[in-house]
């Protein structure tokens, strides 16, 4: 059936007001409700427009009516009857509000006589009863057919099923009620804001948190209300920045809980997008980091106490630790500064001699004058009489002027003579008269230069031993043995390493522009377990590769930058379990004889035995052995 109406041969005149192949005289003449057919002359033309407007109407996927000016049901289309499952006699004989949910009855026909009355279009929703009882929803649009004198000839609707729609909208409603419920009960601030930033939405816990309401929060001053002062700026800046980027960003700032305590928060913002990249909403969720804020504030006044306690009671001019070995030699430094004593410090390579040296200095009543440092092993044996004690005009080959010496560079301060036992045996006696006598020539002068300087002397080197080979002077050692400190070597300052370590980032951190508040445990372990056969310059030179490496804001060693640094040589091997003392002469005795008697240097037996060369020296003369007996 295609539009249905009484009589078997009727159309869809209705649509005359519509169709423009109809003259307007002919509208005008055409009296309500009566069949085109039955008043104008059959045209083949006007058949074939209202057959293909019957077509159109039918296929148009709605319920579509045509009531007259005063309401009553005229046309429908096919589907109008086949939702109903009525004919067009029994629909037209039902009375229509038991079509309409009893919910929505009241409402449909306030805007249904609205619109009869003043003739204006209408729009509404309302659910209507199908065949099998059910009810299904729909939008309803009608529109008024007016004659040229504006009076309403007919009204012609359409009813388009939105069931599916609002059974969508109703899930997401639900499906959004569900997600607040969810983030009422998240154990954190959850908020949402539009695309530029405006508060759409806070859960229970920011409220209750805050002891905001949901009508404070929609006030734009909600944010200085309970952000810190001092973080507000900052955090609008950054929260302008990442909103006009579109990516997501957070923020860390202080924010008042209800019971007037500010707490650390970090604030993470999260874009919505849509299918084409805009963004649509912003989620944000505060996470309380107040306990780790605390704890790192914490580590770091532990860390400005440690770094205090380094600069006091565990500082003597940058001498660093407090083990009892350091403690000793701090004493030491206190009781021989004050006097003009001679001193000899020995000690391992990298131990800190020097160090010793100026704060003995620094101590003394000489501190305002020259401190002069001289490393006698780096200076050419041809040439350390003349950096010493300086020389003439035309003394030898290049001497084109006189110059001083360190000595007198020196006079009425201190110097100090590091490594002395590689001083030549002339420089030895040079030496030793300026320790006797207080003066000394200049090389090719004639004439004696009397000077007041404190020498202080060290060696890594055993001078008893290289005493007993007549490498070096006993009548000079006991000149400079006045007052001997000898310096620990690392190994046996194990407690000293973590306030060396501290010590040492620290330094070298401000250095390198750098923050670096803390040390890791492996790191910490393994540079106490390792032996640190280079001593303090090997754990400075390790912890300054550590800070340049290290890129947070915890330091970390590698285990190989330790790797292979053992001073021990494959070439001879121990007993298992033997450490020297078992069978120990044997094996300095084929190490001396392998390196034909010689002891230091990188091809001593020192190297080969995995000792300090000062260790060895000791055990070769505890045990009576003759070194030269091994030489070539």
């Amino acid at each position: 059936m295609s539009f249905d109406v009484p009589g078997a041969s009727a159309t869809f005149g209705a649509v005359v007001g519509a169709n423009p192949m109809i003259s307007a005289r002919a509208r005008r003449s055409a009296p309500h409700g009566v069949m085109l057919e039955h008043r104008l002359p059959a045209d083949d033309a006007l058949r074939l427009s209202a057959e293909g407007l019957r077509l159109i109407v039918d296929t148009i996927p709605g319920l579509v009516t045509v009531h007259s000016a005063d309401g009553t049901l005229e046309l429908v289309n096919h589907r109008v009857l086949d939702y109903f499952g009525m004919t067009f006699e029994e629909l037209k004989k039902w009375v229509t509000s038991d079509a309409v949910h009893p919910d929505d009855r009241q409402e449909t026909v306030a805007a249904w006589n609205r619109s009869m009355e003043t003739g204006t279009p209408f729009v509404f929703e309302h659910r209507l009863r199908r065949r099998d009882g059910t009810h299904r929803w729909f939008q309803s649009r009608g529109h008024a057919l007016r004659d040229p004198e504006g009076r309403v000839l007919r009204w012609y609707s359409l009813f388009t099923d939105v069931d599916d729609l609002k059974r969508a909208q109703v899930k997401l409603r639900q499906d959004e009620a569900e997600l607040r419920q969810i983030a009422d009960y998240s154990p954190d601030a959850i908020i949402v804001f539009s695309a530029d930033g405006h508060l759409l939405y806070a859960n229970r816990f920011s409220l209750e948190y805050s002891g905001l309401s949901a009508d404070d929060f929609r006030d734009n001053a909600w944010r200085e209300r309970i952000y810190h002062p001092d973080d507000v700026e900052n955090f609008n800046d950054e929260r302008r920045k990442g909103i006009a980027i579109g990516a997501p960003f957070e923020s860390e700032l202080r924010i008042l809980r209800a019971d007037g305590q500010y707490r650390w928060s970090r604030i993470r913002y999260n874009p919505l997008l849509d299918d084409e990249g805009n963004v649509t909403r912003w989620y944000a969720m505060r996470t309380d980091i107040h306990d780790r804020k605390r704890a790192e504030e914490q580590m770091k006044n532990e860390n400005q106490a440690l770094r205090d306690e380094i600069s006091s009671a565990s500082m003597f001019e940058e001498i660093v630790g407090r083990s009892h070995a350091i403690r000793t030699v701090v004493q030491e430094i206190a009781r021989v500064a004050p006097t003009d004593s001679t001193v000899l410090i020995t000690g391992e390579t990298g131990t800190g001699k020097e160090l010793v040296a100026r704060a003995i200095h620094k101590r003394s009543a000489r501190s305002a004058r020259p401190f002069v440092a001289v490393n006698c092993a780096a200076i050419p044996a041809s040439l350390i009489a003349s950096e010493l004690f300086g020389h003439e005009r035309g003394a030898f080959t290049g001497a084109l002027q006189r110059r001083q010496g360190k000595f007198e560079l020196a006079d009425g301060g201190t110097i100090f003579l590091d490594e002395v036992g590689d001083l030549p045996s002339d420089t030895q006696v040079a030496l030793l008269r300026v320790l006797q006598e207080r003066e000394f020539e200049r090389v090719g002068g004639s004439r004696p230069i009397r000077i007041d300087v404190r020498v202080i002397a060290a060696t890594n080197r055993d001078l008893q031993a290289a005493i007993a080979e007549r490498a070096f002077r006993a009548d000079l050692f006991y000149r400079l043995n006045v007052f001997p400190v000898e310096m620990p070597p690392l190994r046996e300052r194990q407690t000293d390493i973590p306030i060396l370590l501290e010590y040492f980032v620290h330094r070298f951190s401000k250095r390198a522009g750098k923050k670096i508040t803390g040390i890791s445990t492996n790191t910490l372990d393994l540079l106490q377990s390792y032996p640190w056969p280079g001593n303090i310059r090997e754990l400075q030179n390790v912890i300054e590769r550590a800070v340049i490496v290290t890129d947070g804001e915890r330091l970390t060693v590698d285990s190989r930058w330790l790797a292979g640094r053992s001073t021990q040589s494959p070439a001879i091997k121990r007993p298992p379990g033997d450490t020297l003392g078992e069978g120990e002469r044997a094996m300095i005795e084929a190490a001396l004889a392998e390196t034909q008697g010689r002891v230091s240097g990188p091809s001593g037996a020192a190297a080969k035995l995995g000792l300090p060369r000062s260790t060895l020296e000791s055990k070769i003369r505890s045990l009576g052995l003759n070194k030269n007996r091994f030489r070539t």
